[in-house]
């Protein structure tokens, strides 16, 4: 089956049932989505599927409709996506293990609301665990990159 990810159009050669998370990490190389709990509640593995996050562990290769965006592909090292600016404005990371869902999540919520309220942050970003968490600086990260995006 062919898979565009990050922009590429990759051929594979898997189980149909085989989960994205797999085919991205182990067919592909791409290790930014991370493998957490594998039933999609921690949301590690979140992955952008034409701009929506969906957990990439629940997701089976043969489901994939259209394009996959991963960490690797939301922005570069020279221009960073606003979402990742804000992590790195807030010094969000302390592990780092959720963060590359954690920035999918907030990046897939700020493309469908650019205005969100406090509670749309909350409520967007519910589901992506951080076991250190670093939910203050989450939260603050996202609202400083909604008013980025809204030219605030």
């Amino acid at each position: 089956m062919k898979l565009t990810v990050n922009g590429t159009v990759h051929d594979v050669d898997v189980e149909e049932d085989m989960p994205l998370l797999w085919v991205l990490r182990d067919e592909l190389g791409i290790t930014g989505p991370k493998y957490g709990c594998g039933i999609a509640q921690c949301g590690a593995c979140t992955v952008h599927m034409d701009g929506v996050a969906v957990r990439s562990c629940q997701v089976a290769a043969a489901d994939v409709a259209g394009e996959i965006t991963t960490i690797e592909g939301l922005g570069t090292p020279q221009i960073l996506h606003e979402v990742q600016a804000a992590w790195v404005e807030h010094q969000v990371a302390q592990c780092g293990y959720c963060q590359s869902g954690q920035i999918m999540q907030a990046a897939s919520l700020l493309a469908q609301n650019a205005t969100p309220s406090e509670q749309d942050i909350l409520d967007g970003m519910d589901g992506n665990l951080c076991r250190c968490g670093t939910y203050p600086r989450i939260l603050a990260a996202v609202r400083t990159a909604a008013r980025r995006l809204q030219g605030v």
